[in-house]
This record gives structure tokens, C-alpha cells and sequence, in this order.
């Protein structure tokens, strides 16, 4: 069993913008930078067969190359937030994109979530009922105007992730081509 998922990594200059963010937040335990970038689908634990069909699928995918911006912060879970997020400028061709990503997943077998698809970079995931998460939420309303320029979406990917102690290990499986 394979734990995956679907995602647009981001360039480097943009992991250190958000990394840069995340100190001036104060985040306490910050997403490390090579482990940011912007799910579009969570494909859970699967078999290496299915994982072969995501990866046949995806691979027949055709989708435009777009340009995404990030901008704007928020917190996800309410009154016992989860997670500190950087958002994106509302973008057709990436809702295009991740609606296909999750056809692809659908036909090959695995049950993508139902809720609607709201597009973020996870900086922070926080511990429940964690003690910063008053200070984090004054900090990410301070700063809920960051934006980005936006940078160039030319290929997406497919990634493992072992759940390790210090935290998960993303290995890339496979790059896929827009355009």
C-alpha cells in the first residue's frame, strides 16, 4: 500500500516567500518548504495497481498551463482550527485541472472527497486544542491581504508520502506535462 496524492508543487521562490510568512507568523511548527505545494486530489493508502491506473490516467490527461497566484490567509476548522493555509486568487484552469485530476482518480476506483475543492497551501497543522491557536488566528487576520505574483502552473504531479516521526516524506512518482 502506497499512501499518495495529487499536487502542483510550487517554484522555490515561492516556498521561501511562504516560509518567510511563516516566521513572521510565529508558526510554531511550520510545513517544512520542500513539503509545500497545493493538493488537488488525496488519493489515501492504495495498492500499487490502482496507483498504476491513477498514474495511466493522469498521464492521458490534457489540460492548459495557467498561471496561479496565492493570496490571502485563513484557517480551516472553525473555533478548533487545524490548519494555517495561504489561499489562491480564484482560478478557472485550476478548478478545470483538479476536477479532471479527480475524474481520473474516480474511474480508477478511489472515492475522492466530496466536499467542495478549496484551493490552499498548508503552512501550519495544528495540534488540537493547541495553545497558539488564539495568537495564530490575531496573526493570520493581520495579514489576511498577503498576496503573491503569480507564477507559472506547467506540469502537476504524483506523490508518496511515508508518515514518518519528524514528519512526511514526499517523494515525487511522476510528473505530468500542461499544455
Amino acid at each position: 500500500m502506497i499512501r499518495a496524492f495529487v499536487a502542483i508543487a510550487l517554484p522555490q521562490a515561492v516556498r521561501i516567500e511562504l516560509q518567510i510568512l511563516g516566521i513572521g507568523l510565529g508558526l510554531p511548527d511550520p510545513v517544512p518548504p520542500e513539503n509545500l505545494h497545493l493538493t488537488l486530489a488525496f488519493l489515501g493508502e492504495r495498492p500499487e495497481p490502482v496507483l498504476e491506473d491513477v498514474h495511466a490516467g493522469l498521464a492521458q490527461l490534457r489540460a492548459p498551463a495557467f498561471d496561479l497566484a496565492l493570496a490571502g490567509l485563513d484557517m480551516f476548522g472553525g473555533a478548533r482550527p487545524r490548519t494555517v493555509h495561504a489561499g489562491v486568487r480564484d482560478a478557472a484552469p485550476l478548478r478545470h485541472l483538479q476536477a479532471k485530476v479527480a475524474s481520473v482518480a474516480r474511474a480508477a476506483g478511489i472515492d475522492i472527497d466530496g466536499r467542495r475543492f478549496t484551493p490552499h497551501v498548508t503552512l501550519e497543522r495544528l495540534r488540537p486544542g493547541s495553545p497558539d491557536a488564539p495568537r495564530l488566528a490575531a496573526a493570520v487576520a493581520a495579514r489576511s491581504s498577503f498576496a503573491l505574483p503569480a507564477f507559472r502552473v506547467e506540469e502537476f504531479q504524483l506523490y508518496s508520502s511515508r508518515l514518518r516521526a519528524g514528519g512526511s516524506v514526499y517523494e515525487e512518482l511522476a510528473a505530468y506535462p500542461l499544455g
